[in-house]
């Protein structure tokens, strides 16, 4: 996602891409932002608890709070 916040219109048009394939198909979705913070990020705080529900429901979610792989290859690189 880019670094502006997204408009209503958008918004509600990602919910619904989600919402039609999300029993049918699977999907891989990266972020840095916690899900708590979405609500910033998409204006509604009803849609994202939707989003949220409907990217969750039968969904393995990962956390990964380690060193990032590239950072610490780019301080070997510079060293």
């Amino acid at each position: 996602m880019r670094d502006s916040k997204l408009v209503i219109h958008e918004s509600e048009l990602l919910f619904k891409v989600i919402a039609e394939h999300s029993e049918r198909t699977s999907a891989m979705i990266t972020t840095d932002l916690e899900f708590f913070k979405w609500a910033e990020m998409f204006k509604n705080a009803m849609l994202v608890a939707a989003l949220v529900d409907l990217l969750t429901y039968h969904s393995h979610v990962l956390n990964m709070n380690g060193e990032s792989y590239r950072f610490q290859n780019a301080c070997k690189r510079k060293s």
